[in-house]
């Protein structure tokens, strides 16, 4: 039995015992103390006095525990203390009437966090965020590990996690379900809130292979999950889990239920308010391209206008060209048909208009484009380089090509600026046309009188004499004629450039027949000649080739003169001559001979004939070509300047290789088979002299 000094440490350290309870219940216990006997009876008072001390334990707000704590001692007291049975009934009921109590806070304090929740979720427009704060307040609410929350897409028929708290296992974006799987199957066709304390062993619903093991893996056994519906349809599903087995009760599954309802209409208004959102940006969006599209008419039109006002003017191409690069803020670039700069206009700067050549890097995407604009109507982009695009736009003439607009800008034009930029190509093919038509106006009466001088039947000779003197050219001198053919481009066009060149004076020349025709007095005939040469290898390298006539005593030669040149032509090209100028007297003979005769014909005659003597010398080095030539030309002499030893040795070696030419028709048949070869030689040959002096 304990002493008197030990019960009163015990009682008066109690915390939780009003001073009053603990003297009356000291009292009880000081006398079993002493007396060793069955107590006295409690008074009235005494347990009028302890009943009122529970009601002020109950307003202390005192735990279950301190309650419990009390019954426990009153129902130690023996059986025949008065007043006993009806103070540990007050006690329970204290306790009940404590319980109560508490439930009410809880709720109210649910009731509390719910209408802050809807605040909270009310202010919210941004969906992310807004499902983020769903999660974490249905987590923190519920006391739980994790939370997430899934929204059904119609059109995959799967329920996908938008948001998580709480997990690192499941993530946003991850698919949980089918709508016929897992609790969300089963939530989805009640539409009612479901509870399981332990998910994997759970038997009420199907199984999902990948969620059970996400679930396994984070370790998840109680989960609850309830519905987000609006307007009877389930929207999406929100879910709160435990890592330990519990059972929720009814007002945790209220509260999270109450949660999910506020969530749905917080996901339709933020829903709503994407929309709206995104149909406001799309209208001013639309606005936007409005003004823009308003703005790009308005500076084509002015562009139309200030081109048609060049035009009126009569600007030239330079001007026009330097316009056009202004209002794009590019560079230009105006080349002919042959591909050839007649105009160019830089505002921007760049490197592809300055570093543009007739025949440089880009030459095949040009011609390209040029075909496919030609071919469309339309402009093109032909290529791009260092940042700058090129778009080309051809010029067309009736059913010819004028030329082509380059246009280098940085960035690509817009189908407004495209349209501008092709009706300022149209302008300048007026420009371009109306160039070509003032060239051919003022060569008319030049082309008139050449033709007259070149037909069988002409004019009479004062009114020819009247004319010539315009241009300087004395018909009362021997003439000569030149007559040149170009491949690529046409000769009408290499006719049109040496025109614009002014490069000859005192000369009448035009394209007759797909030819120039050179008429000029014989004694300037070198002169001409020279420059004519320079010109064609400057524009038409490699492309051209040409003949020049012998003196004209009269008039009544020029006729017969120029047929010949015409017939010389084609044995030109077929013997492979190009970039230079053969006189008539050399090729008179074989233009009679092979003028019917093709490429691969000639080449037959010639390999017949010099073709071992052309192998000897390839294979050694030698020139018995070049020897055999001498000695025709200087009447089968062999004194070519050499030691006559070594000539007998180098004409017998030629006559091993060809044999005997003792004969007059072999004699010259190898002679003309050789000046062919000299004719057709891809380069000049040295002189004749030449191969005397190295020969020496």
């Amino acid at each position: 039995m304990c002493s008197q000094h030990s019960v009163e440490t015990l009682f008066t350290s109690a915390p939780a015992l009003p001073p009053g309870l603990a003297t009356t219940l000291l009292s009880f216990c000081v006398m079993e103390i002493n007396d060793g006997e069955t107590p006295h009876r409690a008074s009235a008072r005494d347990i009028e006095q302890l009943s009122v001390e529970l009601i002020d334990l109950l307003h202390q707000g005192a735990s279950a525990e301190a309650l419990s704590g009390r019954l426990a001692q009153v129902e130690q007291w023996p059986d025949t203390t008065v007043g006993k049975a009806a103070l540990v009934e007050r006690i329970r009921m204290t306790m009940a009437l404590r319980n109560r109590l508490e439930l009410f806070q809880q709720r109210e304090s649910g009731m509390l966090a719910v209408i802050d929740s809807a605040r909270d979720l009310s202010s919210r427009l941004d969906l992310k965020e807004l499902l983020s704060a769903v999660v974490g307040r249905a987590r923190n609410m519920l006391g739980s590990h994790v939370s997430w929350l899934s929204a059904y897409d119609a059109q995959l028929d799967l329920f996908e996690v938008l948001a998580v708290d709480g997990t690192h296992k499941l993530g946003r974006g991850q698919t949980v379900s089918g709508r016929d799987t897992g609790i969300v199957g089963l939530v989805k066709a009640t539409r009612r809130p479901f509870t399981t304390q332990d998910y994997l062993y759970d038997t009420r619903f199907t199984h999902h292979a990948l969620l059970d093991n996400t679930f396994r893996d984070e370790g998840v056994n109680a989960i609850v999950g309830v519905p987000l519906l609006w307007e009877d349809e389930v929207i999406g599903l929100l879910f709160v889990g435990d890592r330990h087995h519990r059972t929720h009760s009814a007002h945790d599954i209220t509260i999270l239920s109450t949660l999910a309802t506020h969530a749905a209409v917080a996901m339709k208004n933020a829903r709503a308010f994407e929309e709206a959102s995104a149909a406001l940006q799309s209208a001013q969006a639309a606005r936007a391209a409005l003004e823009q599209h308003a703005r790009r008419m308005q500076a084509a039109a002015e562009a139309h206008e200030r081109m048609t006002s060049l035009l009126a003017k009569g600007a030239t191409l330079s001007t026009i060209c330097h316009t056009i690069a202004e209002m794009f803020a590019a560079d230009v670039v105006v080349v002919d048909e042959a591909a050839q700069l007649i105009g160019r206009g830089i505002a921007a700067h760049g490197t592809g208009a300055q570093a543009y050549a007739p025949h440089g890097r880009y030459t095949a995407e040009l011609a390209q484009a040029l075909r496919q604009s030609r071919k469309i109507g339309r402009s093109v982009v032909a290529y791009e380089s260092n940042g700058e695009i090129c778009r080309l736009n051809a010029v067309i003439g009736g059913d010819d090509v004028l030329g082509s607009v380059l246009l280098f800008r940085a960035g690509a034009l817009d189908e407004t600026e495209v349209h501008t930029f092709e009706r300022c190509a149209s302008v300048i093919g007026v420009v371009l046309l109306s160039r070509e038509r003032m060239e051919v106006s003022q060569s008319r009466e030049q082309t008139v009188l050449l033709r007259s001088l070149l037909a069988p039947r002409r004019k009479e000779l004062p009114l020819l004499s009247e004319q010539a003197e315009r241009f300087g050219l004395p018909l009362d001198q021997p003439l000569s004629l030149l007559v040149v053919e170009a491949e690529d481009p046409a000769s009408a066009y290499a006719a049109r450039r040496l025109r614009a060149a002014n490069l000859l004076s005192s000369v009448v020349f035009d394209d007759v027949d797909d030819a120039i025709v050179v008429l000029c007095a014989t004694r300037q005939m070198d002169e001409v000649r020279a420059v004519v040469v320079k010109f064609m290898a400057n524009q038409l390298a490699g492309r051209w080739r040409g003949v020049q006539s012998r003196p004209a005593r009269a008039l009544v030669e020029l006729p017969d003169l120029h047929a010949m040149l015409r017939r010389a032509l084609p044995v030109l090209r077929r013997i492979g001559v190009k970039d230079q100028v053969v006189e008539q007297n050399e090729l008179a003979l074989y233009a009679t001979l092979f003028e019917t005769h093709d490429q691969s014909s000639l080449s037959t005659f010639l390999d017949s004939t010099i073709g071992p003597l052309a192998t000897y010398d390839m294979k050694r080095g030698t020139q018995l070509q070049m020897t055999l030539l001498a000695y025709f030309d200087t009447n089968q002499s062999a004194t070519l300047g050499i030691h006559v030893n070594t000539a007998r040795q180098r004409l017998a070696t030629i006559e091993e290789l060809l044999g005997s030419w003792g004969q007059a028709a072999r004699a010259l048949e190898l002679h003309m088979a050789l000046r062919l070869w000299r004719l057709s030689a891809a380069r000049a040959e040295p002189e004749e002299a030449d191969l005397r002096s190295r020969d020496a």
